[in-house]
């Protein structure tokens, strides 16, 4: 599939001239109005009971209306409202009422987990450009939250944004009160005299599961901020400079159990500590800078245990604060062309010896990004950063023939990240097209054993779009982009046979193996037309395409390239409450893809079902069915091999999130054409004994037989009908249990204690060994039979087949982890924080295989393992 380049690009080009000179489309031309006063003489003293003086100065409004219970009703009960300014800060004042005080879920949790609290939240478009919002909230127990809202939807948010501003909130004789104070150096708005703002209300009751807003938009609408009313009255303040400085110190200890006594690297302790200052500044009044030196990147949480049989890469989401803020900037359309944790990453190269010193992860030296909106509606998102050379230290035992010998070797290069990426809003509905450009350039010697593993250089680029019609009722979205690697030829062979894409595989006619290429080029697309709103009837389609040569993962995220697919769904639902439902939604739709030579990988025929009672509990079933089809990547670089059929059946249930003990239980059965199966059960259940703790419990069971794992390769000439190799596969069957648990106590909304935990245990058991027989086959040629045999040994099988003799090893394997986190939160003045973090990992590992049950997770506790403790202290000094 190839695209036509200029013909799409005057097809898109015209479609955005149409849009940029089309007329006003917003149905909401008359919208509604917030006068904002300007405080004289002093602002309030902020302490959440409304008792000063200036407030009677405000206009507060009381107009509100439920999108739950009873959609489009005046609200149950009463809600106030109201603004004031001066030349620093925006001032609001909430006054909720509620005519049992005593029962107001007044709970206290940490900043930015609001939980089921009930809370007042105010959204403001402050460049009034009818897309991007700030929210802030409050709860009733004075907690509070913030987040971003990149794009026109209630329901994205980016909690990544992280101000500096006060709230209190106390409870009163007629429900409870809200005081907040937003400085207007957090916030971005446009350089001009007379300020006209964006703004909605919320307020959640969970008593009573209502959902009040001052702008009520409709379920079946779509759209946030091109709805919003206006906040009017501001006046004569201008955009600030915002100069901030963070500087911050850390201390850190690890202390390791069961190390070797003659390891001369590591005791079973190490200390560090560090200085370090983070910058933000204001370059003019729209852009940030944020800049480190010494950067601080670790991370507070810890990853989740995994145990990871297939080819592919596991990818975590990122938890450092320099990557968090403002990450929506650099979210694109298509595969994700960006991966922040591709930065500091756990070196690739490896070092031999009889102990090493390996470094855990890569030195960030510096890292710096400006981000920002212009007022001409363009978003720009610029990241650079530096890692270091990485070394691991080696040392190999004197033998009776040969001395003890110390090395040192290079196991990551010098590399740079750079990444831009633009974004321009035009045309009533706020369509928008943008552009993304990602580098990464290594200091990699000719020759070298990183040379060989790593690419030298690596670019890509994306361009992308969604084009908006009747306020976003309609959206042709979707994107174009290149990537292009190059460095030694070892290198680009490693690309090339990479799990991405197979050049390999000896049965491929539109690909082949080069081991003299220096570089590698791709391409990619896709589009897509969806109907997002409307009273009943939603739809969508699409079709994609990415080049066998397409290659992100030096920067970004790929899974596979080589791949055209398509899809469409059609959707029906109520939003309207009926006599057993409050809502509901029927969808149908269907998926498949083929590879540049027309094998089709699979196709999907999908069926979801979610609806909402009256009491607020939610069923969700899912049902898909997929017939047999081909794979590419099943032998891992050999022939083409099938799969077989599978039909996936899946039952979700939840209760009132307003509870408060709140639930949730997933149940899922997968079972295939070869009597493979997976069974899965998860849960959650959270429970408040108090208003400042919660307890929250995540058990997950799984239980799995596969029936063809790929298990290895041998050569064999004997073996024409798989091109002179042999591909074992095995049947598997594994079992997972596993338990999150975390504990919050929230001694006040800027002091808390987390803990989290997760005890896991995981097993695998191989039987049912065989070797495809042909390509484009399901069938093994199982060893035992045909004339085989296959003989257990105590480091795993050995199979003959005629005069051939060779070995499978034991793979079978029980897995037991415990990690787990304590933090000490403490916010001790606005914008400095104090941690005390405690981390555990222990884990055991044994090649037997037994079934794991709730009790193999007792026995992950006593498993050896690491002690981290660490002690950072920041200080946040605005210099303006």
């Amino acid at each position: 599939m190839r695209l036509n380049l200029p013909i799409f690009s005057i097809l898109l080009m015209s479609t955005i001239f149409s849009q940029t000179y089309a007329g006003d489309d917003d149905p909401n031309n008359n919208r509604k109005q917030l006068k904002v006063n300007k405080i004289n003489p002093d602002p309030p003293r902020l302490d959440g009971f409304l008792d000063d003086e200036v407030w009677q100065q405000a206009e507060f409004t009381s107009e509100f209306f439920q999108k739950d219970p009873n959609e489009g009703e005046p609200a149950m009960h009463k809600t106030e409202v109201g603004f004031l300014f001066d030349e620093s800060s925006l001032y609001i004042a909430a006054r909720m009422y509620f005519e049992d005080p005593d029962k107001i879920h007044a709970y206290v949790t940490r900043r930015d987990k609001a939980g089921n609290a009930a809370r007042i939240i105010i959204s403001l478009d402050t460049y009034l450009d009818r897309r991007t919002a700030y929210t802030f909230g409050l709860t009733a127990g004075g907690s509070r939250f913030d987040y971003y809202h990149p794009s026109d939807s209630e329901h994205r948010r980016e909690s990544s944004f992280d101000p500096v501003w006060e709230g209190k909130a106390q409870i009163t004789d007629y429900g409870w009160s809200a005081e907040m104070q937003i400085p207007f150096s957090q916030l971005r708005f446009k350089n001009q005299d007379e300020q006209v703002w964006g703004v909605n209300i919320n307020r959640w009751i969970p008593n009573t599961n209502e959902d009040l807003y001052w702008v009520l938009i409709p379920k079946d609408d779509t759209g946030w901020a091109s709805k919003f009313g206006e906040l009017v009255g501001i006046s004569g303040i201008e955009p600030s400079r915002r100069i901030e400085l963070l500087p911050y110190s850390a201390s850190n200890a690890k202390y390791t159990s069961g190390t070797d006594p003659l390891d001369p690297f590591n005791d079973g302790s190490k200390y560090d500590s560090r200085v370090g200052l983070d910058l933000k500044m204001g370059l003019g009044s729209n852009l940030t800078l944020d800049a480190t030196v010494n950067p601080d990147f670790g991370q507070v949480e810890a990853d989740p245990a995994v145990v990871n049989l297939s080819a592919f890469e596991t990818f975590f989401r990122e938890r450092r604060t320099f990557f968090i803020e403002g990450r929506q900037l650099f979210d694109n359309n298509g595969p994700t062309f960006f991966y922040s944790r591709r930065i500091g990453a756990r070196p690739h190269g490896s070092a031999e010896g009889d102990f090493l010193d390996n470094p855990d992860n890569t030195t960030i030296i510096g890292a710096a990004k400006i981000t920002g909106r212009l007022n001409s509606g363009l978003s720009i998102g610029v990241l650079s950063a530096v890692t270091s050379t990485e070394h691991a230290d080696t040392f190999t035992a004197a033998t009776d023939s040969t001395q003890e010998i110390r090395g040192r070797t290079r196991v990551e290069p010098l590399n740079g990240f750079g990444v831009v990426r633009l974004q321009q809003e035009f045309g009533a509905s706020q369509s928008t097209v943008g552009v993304m450009l990602t580098g990464v350039k290594r200091d990699i010697s000719t020759g070298s054993a990183l040379a060989e593993i790593l690419n030298k250089q690596a670019y890509t680029g994306n361009m992308d779009w969604d084009l908006r019609f009747q306020g976003g009722k309609y959206v042709l979205s979707g994107y174009t982009g290149f990537s292009h690697i190059s460095g030694d030829p070892l290198a680009i062979v490693r690309a090339q046979r990479s799990s991405a894409r197979y050049y390999q595989r000896p049965d491929a006619t539109h690909v082949r193996l080069d081991s003299t290429r220096t570089s590698l080029s791709g391409y990619a697309g896709s589009i897509r037309f969806n109907k997002n709103s409307g009273e009943h009837w939603l739809w969508g389609t699409g079709v994609s395409a990415e080049s066998p040569a397409f290659e992100l993962n030096d920067a970004g995220i790929l899974f596979g390239a080589d791949g055209i697919g398509n899809w469409a769904y059609l959707a029906y639902r109520e939003t309207k409450p009926g006599k057993l439902f409050r809502d509901y939604e029927l969808q149908v739709s269907t998926f498949a893809e083929w590879n540049y030579e027309w094998i089709r990988s699979f196709r999907i025929y999908d069926f979801n079902f979610n609806f909402t009672f009256k009491n607020f509990w939610r069923l969700g079933m899912h049902y898909h069915n997929a017939p047999d089809n081909l794979s590419w990547t099943k032998t891992r670089g050999g022939p083409v091999m099938g799969t077989p059929s599978h039909q996936h059946l899946q039952v979700r249930l939840s209760n009132n999130h307003a509870s408060n003990f709140n639930w949730r239980a997933r149940t899922s059965y997968i079972w295939d054409g070869l009597d493979g199966f997976d069974f899965s059960s998860s849960a959650r259940f959270s429970v408040k004994p108090t208003d400042a703790l919660e307890l929250s419990l995540e058990p997950e069971y799984e239980r799995e037989r596969t029936s063809q794992q790929y298990f290895t390769r041998f050569e064999d000439t004997g073996r024409p009908e798989t091109f002179g190799n042999r591909y074992v596969f095995s049947a598997i069957d594994r079992s997972t249990i596993s338990t999150q648990i975390r504990l919050n106590y929230a001694i006040t909304p800027d002091l808390s204690l987390e803990l989290y935990a997760e005890p896991f245990a995981a097993s695998g058991r191989r039987f049912d060994f065989g070797e495809l027989r042909k390509p484009r086959s399901l069938d093994l040629r199982f060893y035992g039979t045909d004339g085989t045999t296959i003989t257990k040994n105590a480091e795993g099988f050995t199979v003959t087949d005629g005069a051939d003799t060779f070995e499978l090893e034991n793979r079978d394997f029980n897995i037991r982890s415990f990690r787990s986190n304590f933090v000490l939160r403490w916010e001790w003045r606005r914008g400095s924080t104090l941690f005390l973090v405690w981390q555990q990992d222990r884990s055991s590992f044994e090649e037997q295989g037994d079934f794991v049950t709730p009790g193999s997770l007792f026995d992950s506790l006593s498993a050896r393992g690491d002690n981290f403790l660490a002690l950072k202290v920041s200080y946040w000094l605005p210099v303006n």
